[in-house]
């Protein structure tokens, strides 16, 4: 019988539609979901596609109002609680009538805080987060994706959230807002405001200088002309088939890719070079574009809508689509790892997890059926262990740090960002993350800043530092037979998960992979996250996340019906994926913590950025409904959109332009409301039909108003009335947003070569574990002498020799 990873945890969702993707990661993970089912049915059930997507999977059961008590039994037996609090149409029930279970709360902003009463669906949870505002055409309001991004966002990280905090053994409460979530995608830039003094802007179709989505014959298609090693063979392709092509392709061919890069190339340079290429790709379909994109490596993507996913080779080699073509369970394939005699592989002692402060102590068995059954009594609750749970007790191993996950220690191989942000969630809950990289090859966000203005060189990305922060790093040419040696060794004598990024070859060239480090790990648990998985006819094609927003669906989803698609800013794969990175490692090692086996597990960039979609490629493929970018609007509420605002005086005393707010109103009372602050008075309007027969009339009466009011006084005003409405908020308001400072958001550290700095917390707070950072992100090597002489406990003698040798750099 297959095991399942989470099999023998209970989960009862309580949730509405903003926390259905997580009890359905969490069931496809194998945890028994239990979908209550308030008086007169799920709201979800309105809208059959989405109750079909991640209703997926999970036990509905009906209960007469929050007194029934057969609501007292499941709570009683639940390992995990996810509510909406306050959502209209489901059940808002006090955490106290589950006192030993791990009860998740998502909010739009958070339990704590001025904004917490703050009303907000997917647009103002957008809206409040930056993201929205740098998504979009210059010339037009800030946009977001059409499907509910912000909840796909939030999904993913509720789920992960759940996981770290039943990994404390402990019932905790979990705090976890929306915003703050979706914060994650805009890698870094909040953050990053205090020293780069970026507030964010919208450059419709193109990302830094040069054009992103391109037109072909049939579609878009999204290609990069940005620089950097991992490009160079791209550009040199382009080139080429340009020029084959029969289109002239001179401005090309003068280029010398090896040193190209368009932050120091003029204009006209610039349109010079994307002249040959936008004629080239007019000429082509996607499909053709695509097919030559994965015989060559080019880094090129359709911008996929449902036609082209629902008839994907990869998807359906990889088996993302179930028996009869509907969606199939998250998209993360694993396998057990076994001993050779098929027996429990051995695994290294763990201390009991620590009693968090306030929290009541708690043991775990197993029963007969695969159920968790609680043991123990307040009273009982462990000790605090003398050695740090997880990893081996090498000589000076590295003092636990406070977190649901302290003492786990984490081996990363990777680049960009999707791998670090996914290993980041457990750095801020206490786990210790070991990034190896080279010198030779740096990272490329390390490389994209390299130029004239940045003094630090390879310590100058601020990109890199945020999305690192708090992680040790150590410089290894693993193509060098000793580097290859110390991280075998790290692998069997201190890491408790593998986690990688890398393209499949590299990890095989590089004697890395599962297969070769399971053979001297038995019980290890491993993860690759690459963009298309580590198999089917693919799973070598080359990207960065723009290829995933494209190839995933993302892009033909976000923008106005009239233009290019975009977006969403921040690549969205980078940030998305990271969550069901994150979620899918705990759950393997919660299954091997269970069990002693080993879990390997292969997750694709795009498949989850697909996944969080599925309601829109079930409408096309059960209705024959392709939906597309439709700007702000919603086919469930009129209004629903972000409106121009008065300007406002900046900190500095600047005048601060392009100021808009979102507001929605998601009912004909809502409309009522918004109509008596507007003086609207036509009859006609009352209900939503007749509202959106006049869509564009509602839309000018809303922007007048608004627009002789600045942000925050539309925000307040119409949240008095119990009215969705939020500011858009560009990077500067983020990293000044006052729901922010009360939440305690950005953390205060010192890096040792960009001097003092802001870093963001992840979207959620564990009550009894809260977590945080103990220093900046690593520059290069700076934990050469811990890794080698306190973890390895090698001689000053032999790290001489093997940096010598070229084996650490």
């Amino acid at each position: 019988m297959t095991r399942r990873l989470l099999e023998g945890i209970r989960v009862v969702d309580l949730a509405g539609e903003p926390g259905a993707i997580a009890g359905r990661v969490l069931g496809d993970l194998g945890a028994d979901v239990v979908l209550v089912e308030p008086p007169g049915g799920h709201p979800l059930r309105a809208q059959p596609n989405r109750w079909l997507a991640w209703a997926a999977g999970k036990t509905a059961v009906a209960v007469d109002g929050p007194d029934d008590p057969a609501l007292d039994e499941l709570l009683a037996g639940a390992d995990v609680v996810l509510d909406t609090p306050g959502m209209p149409g489901v059940l808002t029930l006090e955490p106290a009538r589950a006192p030993r279970s791990v009860w998740v709360s998502i909010t739009p902003f958070g339990l704590t805080g001025p904004r917490s009463g703050w009303r907000a669906s997917d647009l103002g949870v957008l809206a409040a987060s930056g993201n929205m505002y740098a998504t979009g055409d210059p010339d037009r309001a800030p946009v977001r994706c059409t499907e509910p991004s912000g909840y796909a966002h939030s999904g993913g990280e509720a789920a992960y959230a759940a996981l770290t905090a039943l990994w404390t053994g402990a019932p905790q409460h979990v705090d976890l807002s929306m915003a703050e979530c979706v914060n994650v995608a805009n890698m870094a830039a909040p953050a990053r405001y205090a020293r780069e003094g970026f507030r964010g802007r919208r450059l419709g179709a193109m990302i830094g200088r040069t054009q992103e989505i391109w037109p072909a014959s049939d579609g878009w298609v999204s290609f990069g002309l940005r620089g950097g090693k991992a490009r160079i063979p791209s550009l040199e392709t382009i080139t080429r088939v340009v020029a084959a092509d029969g289109v002239d392709a001179s401005a090309l061919e003068a280029q010398d890719w090896s040193t190209w890069s368009p932050n120091h190339t003029t204009d006209e340079v610039l349109r010079a070079v994307e002249k040959p290429v936008r004629e080239y790709f007019a000429r082509h379909t996607m499909q053709d574009l695509y097919d030559l994109a994965c015989e060559t490596n080019l880094m090129l993507a359709p911008a996929n809508s449902p036609r082209e996913i629902l008839a994907s080779t990869q998807l359906a080699a990889r088996g993302f689509f179930g028996p009869l073509g509907d969606i199939d369970q998250f998209p993360v394939s694993f396998v057990l790892a076994r001993s050779s005699d098929d027996q429990v592989a051995p695994v290294r002692p763990k201390a009991p997890a620590p009693d968090r402060a306030g929290a009541v102590g708690t043991a775990w068995t197993e029963s007969a059926d695969g159920r968790h059954q609680r043991t123990g009594h307040p009273e009982e609750a462990p000790e605090q262990p003398s050695e740090p749970q997880g990893g081996t007790g090498l000589p000076g191993a590295e003092r636990a740090r406070p977190g649901s996950w302290s003492g786990v220690n984490i081996l990363e191989l990777g680049s960009g960002a999707a791998g670090p942000i996914a290993t980041r969630y457990f750095v801020e809950h206490g786990a210790t993350v070991l990034r190896v990289k080279s010198r030779t090859r740096p990272d490329f966000l390390r490389t994209m800043v390299l130029g004239p203005d940045n003094p630090h060189g390879l310590e100058g990305s601020g990109m890199y530092d945020g999305l690192n922060v708090a992680k040790r790093h150590i410089t290894l040419n693993l193509k060098h037979p000793d580097a290859f040696a110390l991280v075998r060794r790290l692998v069997v004598e201190w890491a408790d998960a593998v986690a990688e990024n890398y393209a499949p070859r590299a990890m095989k060239g590089l004697g890395l992979d599962y297969e070769s480090l399971v053979e001297v790990r038995p019980d290890l648990v491993m993860i690759s996250a690459c963009l298309n998985g580590q198999t089917g006819p693919h799973k070598d094609y080359p990207g960065f996340g723009g290829q995933g927003a494209a190839l995933s669906g993302y892009n033909s989803l976000t923008g106005w019906p009239d233009r290019a698609p975009v977006g969403p800013f921040g690549t969205i794969t980078d940030s998305l994926a990271p969550r069901y990175v994150a979620a899918a490692l705990a759950a393997g090692l919660h299954y091997r913590r269970r069990t002693g086996r080993g879990a390997y597990l292969d997750l694709s960039q795009v498949e989850a950025g697909t996944w969080t979609l599925a309601p829109w490629l079930l409408d096309a493929q059960r209705n024959g409904t392709i939906g597309t970018r439709d700007g702000n609007r919603s086919s469930r509420a009129v209004p629903h959109g972000a409106f121009p605002c008065a300007d406002e005086v900046g900190a500095d005393g600047s005048v601060v332009r392009d100021r808009w707010v979102a507001i929605a109103c998601w009912s004909d009372d809502d409309w009522s409301r918004l109509a008596g602050v507007l003086g609207v008075t036509d009859a006609a309007l009352a209900t939503e039909e007749g509202r959106r027969a006049r869509i564009d009339e509602v839309e000018a009466l809303v922007g007048t108003w608004t627009a002789s009011r600045t942000r925050i006084e539309v925000a307040d005003a119409l949240q008095a009335l119990g009215l969705e409405a939020v500011p858009v908020n560009d990077f500067a308001d983020v990293h000044d947003d006052p729901q922010l400072a009360a939440r305690d958001h950005f953390v205060e550290l010192e890096h040792p070569m960009l001097g003092h700095g802001l870093y963001e917390h992840n979207g959620f707070r564990v009550s009894g574990a809260p977590g945080g950072y103990d220093r900046a992100g690593p520059i290069l090597g700076q934990d050469d002498a811990w890794v080698l002489g306190d973890l390895l406990g090698l001689d000053a003698g032999e790290q001489g020799r093997l940096r010598e040798a070229g084996a650490v750099e």
